[in-house]
């Protein structure tokens, strides 16, 4: 059977002064892992930093980006500061990349050539697996190249990388270049279908993609769904009533992750929709959804 694992994400706009000591709260709960999402423009932790923190102050907890954003990175230091960070905390290291920011002000920090951020991405994502995999790695590519490049001891247990994007094109990219999938803003049908796509693309290269490499974040709204979340929720699956895609309660996200169990999805992450008491967030989150957990 599949292991079903539901983590948490801190609040949005939690800064570095909310976001100390949490990560420890966190493992204390008996949480299984914490992802940082990649928001620039906000007061949130930068994700690399904000695990390499969570990652010293903790022994089990594991901490994962959901999502960076890896084309406009050049994937070689990508790969250093992941290698580093795996040696650093073997097991605990969960990277998630993703094509564009959440936030479209954003997407001039991530500077790739004139419409080509998905080509971009695509041979970024092949080089990273390939330093992070290989040692005197040599890569003759259009955006990159490298010769006899080896990046440092790589941890024993090969680092998973995952991605996000529901288009049809990232889909077919889940499946031909990662080993998993994080999305959000699913409807279950649609999580079936993305899952049902990846595996396609997947058999079509060669390859496959474990089971229970599937997963979706999710806002949990508590206090309504604000007029900016919907926004997010309407630009990330246009046609969609935001209530589909966020839940208002810890029994309708409870509901929602069941109905995406069934639909194949394995890994979970939650995240409130707001900053503030994240010890009661942590303390309902462990009671009504970590039972969910096999």
């Amino acid at each position: 059977m599949d292991k079903i694992r539901v983590g948490v994400a801190p609040g949005l706009g939690t800064g570095p002064a909310e976001f100390t000591g949490l990560a420890e709260l966190t493992e204390a709960a008996g949480v299984d892992s914490l992802w940082l999402s990649e928001v620039v423009y906000s007061p949130d932790v930068d994700p690399v930093i904000g695990m390499t923190h969570a990652l010293a102050r903790t022994e089990r907890l594991k901490l994962g980006t959901g999502v960076a954003i890896l084309p406009g990175r050049n994937p070689v230091l990508v790969a250093k500061q992941l290698v580093t960070l795996a040696g650093l905390a073997p097991k605990r290291v969960l990277p998630v990349f993703g094509l564009l920011p959440a936030q479209p002000a954003e997407r001039g920090l991530f500077p790739v050539p004139e419409g080509r951020r998905a080509a971009v991405f695509d041979e970024s994502l092949a080089l990273l697996r390939l330093l992070l995999e290989q040692d005197d790695v040599s890569f003759d590519g259009e955006f990159f190249q490298v010769d006899g490049v080896t990046i440092g001891p790589r941890p024993a247990k090969r680092l998973d990388v995952w991605v996000g994007g529901a288009a049809p094109a990232a889909l077919r990219r889940a499946g031909r270049l990662s080993d998993g999938w994080l999305g959000s803003f699913h409807t279950p049908e649609q999580s079936r279908a993305a899952r049902l796509a990846i595996q396609e693309a997947a058999a079509d290269a060669g390859r496959e993609i474990e089971s229970d490499h599937f997963g979706l974040s999710m806002v949990l709204a508590l206090h309504g769904i604000p007029d900016r979340l919907q926004a997010v929720a309407q630009r990330r699956n246009p046609g969609r009533s935001a209530a589909e895609l966020v839940p208002t309660s810890r029994a309708e996200a409870r509901r929602m992750i069941e109905q995406h169990i069934e639909a194949g999805l394995t890994k979970f992450v939650v995240r409130p929709g707001y900053s503030g008491d994240y010890r009661k967030f942590l303390d309902e989150f462990v009671r009504e959804i970590v039972p969910l957990q096999n």
